[in-house]
């Protein structure tokens, strides 16, 4: 790479992207310190491993022209395909589902966060060669089938929460790649309203009797499942059970106030009142403990991390590179929105990590191969003239 495209980079991006990782180190280190009481620091530890690593793993990336993916995106596809395939008949289980492939007894990976990142370069391979071509329903057929194989592997072992990450991965870069506004939309909308009235038909009790057929229609989710997505409505209506976890966010959230109850000074998080205090609902214990500024503040964090990482999108010099940096802005936006949403009650629990601040070794080198190829179209998004 030549030293002059060094000039190109985004320093203020790296700059919110290590106070992002800083901030995961401060938080975890109230977070999970009663996790696991014979290690106090096990998780603080595990994570700078896992933030060190991924640097490295960033800055590879980011040093490889991002457009030579294009040459092994059929490759790519295939080798997620295997991955996912050998999570479900290989994979380990835990809690009810298998997820993860151990290379070691206590090293593992989770195929499906890997999985963002290979969707992302082999779907805006995709579209490149589609763009201008995406004008009529039968248009979105071909799309639709690339992204639809993955999805249903990952939906099965299962993650829901993968899943939809997937639908906004797929929404983000189809809108960019010049899917008719209309048309594509009106699809989206059509897809929600069916996806709202099984719902209703699933746990409707007393339907008019035109409808009385339809009543318990089976959904092809588990039962777990298909309550977390309507419990956040009235999650006092099962205190003990699925709504448990939303209440103790809310309460975690509602009790720190402007300036929190300090650092290490939470009572949901600390006692274990809250799940999960240290991957899925660590937002929580960021609201308990630091309040409402604590939370403005790593909002606000991500906020400009997100305006520079479309920033990147909007200069890069080819269409492959702006998609790429759609899919990942797509991905990271959705993250965030659905973690602060679920932990803040007003969205379904569907256990989706908040990027670069939660617990979790596969999440974070996902998290930063993308930031690495942000990194790499950032680097080349002017041809170098000679």
């Amino acid at each position: 790479m030549d030293r002059r495209a060094l000039k190109n980079l985004d320093f203020l991006f790296i700059l919110f992207t290590f106070l992002l990782l800083a901030a995961s180190l401060l938080i975890l280190s109230t977070a999970s310190i009663n996790v696991m009481k014979s290690n106090p620091l096990h998780y603080v530890q595990t994570q700078a491993i896992w933030i060190l690593s991924g640097l490295v793993i960033a800055v590879v990336i980011a040093l490889i022209d991002y457009q030579k993916w294009q040459y092994f995106r059929w490759w790519i596809y295939a080798f997620n395909l295997i991955l996912l395939l050998i999570v479900i008949f290989f994979g380990d289980t835990a809690k009810g589902a298998t997820r993860w492939i151990y290379l070691t007894p206590t090293l593992g990976i989770q195929p499906s966060e890997l999985a963002k990142i290979f969707i992302i370069l082999t779907f805006a391979d995709f579209l490149v060669k589609r763009k201008g071509k995406l004008n009529n329903f039968k248009d979105f057929i071909a799309p639709f089938l690339f992204l639809l194989l993955p999805m249903l592997l990952i939906f099965k072992q299962p993650d829901l929460g993968t899943t939809l990450v997937f639908v906004a991965i797929f929404i983000g870069m189809m809108f960019v790649a010049g899917a008719n506004p209309w048309k594509f939309g009106g699809l989206l909308l059509g897809g929600a309203a069916l996806v709202g009235i099984g719902l209703w038909l699933h746990f409707a009790t007393n339907l008019p009797g035109w409808l009385q057929w339809a009543q318990g229609l089976p959904l092809p989710l588990q039962e777990y499942q298909l309550n977390r997505l309507i419990i956040f409505m009235d999650p006092a209506s099962d205190r003990t059970g699925d709504g448990w976890q939303i209440l103790q966010s809310l309460w975690a959230i509602g009790s720190g106030g402007l300036w929190g109850k300090g650092y290490r000074m939470g009572t949901q998080g600390q006692l274990n009142f809250l799940p999960e205090h240290h991957t899925d609902f660590v937002f929580s214990v960021v609201g308990e403990e630091f309040g409402f500024i604590g939370t403005i503040t790593l909002l606000f964090l991500f906020l400009i991390f997100l305006l520079r990482s479309i920033n990147i999108a909007l200069r890069a010099r080819d269409t492959y590179g702006m998609l790429i940096a759609t899919g990942i802005v797509s991905m990271f936006t959705f993250h965030i929105l659905v973690n602060v949403g679920m932990t803040s009650g007003i969205m379904p629990v569907t256990g989706i990590p908040l990027p670069l601040i939660s617990a979790g070794g596969s999440a974070m080198w996902s998290n930063m191969a993308a930031i690495g190829l942000l990194l790499s179209i950032n680097l080349r998004h002017r041809r170098m003239m000679f």
